[in-house]
């Protein structure tokens, strides 16, 4: 983890030395089966700009809805957590969707934290310009873990932000360990703003995730670029093409790196070989009903006080606060 006081140059040129951390889960998720690699390595610079491509796409509807439910609930969300918090973001991105909430809750510190050092360094001189009176102090971590926050916000009340709905990129097991990961980096009293993306059409759901320029596919195809970049590998990149599926049984949408014939590649040394129409899983979508959002908070260690949805119920906002459990009957 990198605490930087305050926001630095980007780097000259993005190469740099692989993450150990990568590197093992790669070479565990193809030796796996079946294969996968977790998602949260989709976000290296290229990765990072892609996304924020896909989040202006007409069929990529989240971000639209839930820019609009900030914007439009930013009061009765300040009158909630009132002033004087630490905002901490979780997988901060860009920190498109931030303003709406730092215009509305009067912070006394905001505190992006995501896995793209250049790409948050950036983020965070833009949005410096936007509030210079607001201490902003990033940090390079990756959130699936605890994390010590900065000095500079010691004893001050929290409020993490967790937007995009993120959280349904886990399994239930992870994403409730995430869930109690943040009460350890926020501390109990805490409260947090949290994206939930709801179930609904697959009509409407798979188009989000396979668009029709392609910019998803080139998001997904770009994890085994930089498998390439990063671990001295000589994987086919056009021997392979985007899926995306819905899994009505999980209630998820699945992204898949689906091989178009037989190859075989390079990582660090290892062979691998995959016959036509294996898969690499790269991506989970879950999508939660109302009473599955809530079950899944309260088993993180988080009590929902307050919920806001659109009029078609596409995307909710869930505030909740960080509670010590109580005695169970």
């Amino acid at each position: 983890m990198t605490d930087l006081a305050e926001p630095i140059a980007p780097a000259l040129h993005d190469r740099r030395a692989a993450d150990p951390a990568f590197r093992a889960d790669v070479l565990a998720g193809l030796a796996a089966r079946p294969r996968a690699i977790p998602a949260r390595w989709f976000y290296d610079r290229e990765g990072s700009e892609l996304f924020e491509k896909i989040t202006d796409l007409p069929e990529y509807y989240p971000t639209r809805v839930e820019t609009a439910l900030l914007s439009r609930h930013s009061g009765d969300i300040a009158k909630l957590v009132g002033p004087g918090r630490a905002v901490v973001e979780f997988g901060s991105g860009s920190s498109t969707k931030t303003p709406h909430l730092l215009a509305a809750v009067e912070p006394a510190a905001y505190v992006p934290i995501d896995i793209s050092g250049d790409f948050l360094r950036e983020s965070s001189a833009a949005l410096a310009a936007d509030f210079p009176k607001l201490p902003i102090v990033p940090v390079e971590a990756d959130f699936m873990h605890p994390i010590a926050t900065p000095d500079r916000i010691a004893g001050l009340p929290r409020l993490g932000f967790f937007p995009g709905s993120t959280i349904g990129n886990m399994v239930a097991r992870t994403a409730v360990n995430l869930l109690r990961a943040m009460v350890e980096t926020l501390g109990e009293g805490s409260m947090l703003l949290i994206g939930m993306d709801r179930v609904k059409s697959p009509d409407v759901l798979v188009p989000a995730y396979d668009d029709a320029q392609g910019v998803t596919a080139a998001f997904n195809l770009n994890l085994l670029h930089r498998i390439n970049r990063d671990l001295d590998a000589d994987v086919p990149v056009d021997a392979f093409r985007h899926r995306a599926i819905w899994n009505d049984v999980h209630a998820r949408v699945e992204m898949h790196l689906e091989a178009t014939r037989d190859v075989a590649f390079t990582i660090v040394g290892e062979q691998y070989m995959m016959a036509a129409g294996e898969t690499i899983h790269t991506e989970n979508s879950h999508k939660y009903g109302p009473r599955d959002a809530r079950v899944l908070l309260r088993a993180g260690a988080w009590e929902p006080i307050a919920e806001w949805t659109d009029e078609n119920d596409q995307f909710a906002l869930i505030l909740a606060e960080a509670r010590p459990p109580g005695v169970a009957p």
